[in-house]
């Protein structure tokens, strides 16, 4: 029997999601609930039902997993307690700072309604999370670094557009290449969260809104952007839509550290993502996820987790045997 999917919210990582659904074989996407009006929601896949939130209720014992395309500033932080009761869930929160409480929340929340909640799936956080574990597991002595880019950030772009007097917003994070060439080159050097990365931002006002006061409000943004230099530009939405419309991104994580008697070997470990599509691939993590949540689920076990949590297998279609033959 195929999972029965759930998307909540239709934007770019809901339409990911029914991509990724009718790409998987053990899949099927059951309904997708929105806070519009269902009547001007137009998806892909015929013959699914479109679903105003305010019944999703209903919808309780029709859905396996059900998951949620909102934003991590504002969205996230309330939906995933709240349906975590209702549904087995999972989430793209990608604010890492608040992470720890997003999870404590999520957790009391399932356990509460019984169900499993994934948070944080993607692939910063979720697979680059993955990576930082397994290589600090393997080279306790050395250091960690990550860079993020060229690309647009979904979450900080939707963090912008948020703002008070923004009609469109897209935000490119750009590494800086003197501090990763002197990663790559074994240099181990001590960089802040500002020497790392550089922040692009392009705007479009809303009518008669305060620039000055917008972009004040950008750079002083904690968690997203008060850590770095941030360049804001205000466009129109024609150079907006013509100039910025691509999704790419991608990103590396490092890490460097040494073995031997006397610390003589130095070795680093480096693991890279070149995206064309930052939520098509995103959707792709989260549904290959949403796997792992049913089959948890199945056991009987309840709670928040994440990418950490969860073994390889539970990930994949295949048998253990078949993984055993193609993949170890």
């Amino acid at each position: 029997m195929k999972t029965r999917i759930g998307i909540l919210g239709y934007g770019n990582l809901g339409r990911g999601i029914e991509i990724a659904v009718e790409a998987a074989g053990d899949m099927e996407l059951a309904a997708v609930f929105t806070r519009r009006d269902p009547a001007g929601v137009k998806i892909l896949t015929e013959g699914v039902p479109v679903v105003n939130v305010g019944e999703i209720e209903q919808w309780k014992d029709k859905i396996d997993v059900l998951v949620l395309c909102g934003g991590s500033a504002t969205d996230l932080p309330v939906q995933t307690p709240k349906y975590a009761e209702m549904f087995n869930v999972i989430d793209s929160f990608d604010t890492h700072a608040r992470i720890p409480e997003h999870f404590a929340d999520t957790d009391a929340a399932a356990k509460k309604g019984g169900k499993v909640a994934m948070i944080s799936v993607g692939w910063d956080p979720g697979l680059f999370s993955l990576n930082r574990v397994y290589a600090n597991a393997i080279l306790p002595d050395g250091k960690d670094y990550t860079f993020w880019g060229k690309g647009v950030s979904q979450g900080h772009s939707d963090a912008v557009r948020r703002i008070d007097g923004v009609k469109n917003a897209k935000q490119y994070t750009i590494p800086i290449d003197k501090a990763l060439d002197a990663v790559r080159s074994g240099e181990n050097p001590e960089l802040s969260t500002r020497d790392k990365h550089l922040r692009e931002c392009f705007v479009v006002l809303e009518e008669g809104a305060d620039a000055a006061k917008v972009e004040k409000e950008i750079k002083e943004m904690p968690n997203y952007f008060a850590d770095y230099d941030t360049v804001v530009h205000f466009i129109s939405e024609e150079e907006l839509l013509r100039d910025h419309a691509g999704m790419a991104h991608g990103g590396f994580v490092f890490r460097t550290g040494c073995t031997g008697v006397n610390k003589e070997h130095k070795h680093i470990i480096e693991y890279s993502l070149k995206l064309d599509s930052n939520p098509e691939f995103t959707t792709s993590v989260l549904i290959a996820y949403a796997r792992a949540v049913k089959r948890m689920a199945d056991e009987g076990q309840t709670g928040a987790r994440t990418v950490l949590d969860v073994p390889p297998a539970y990930l994949c279609q295949q048998s253990g045997e078949e993984l055993r033959k193609h993949f170890l």
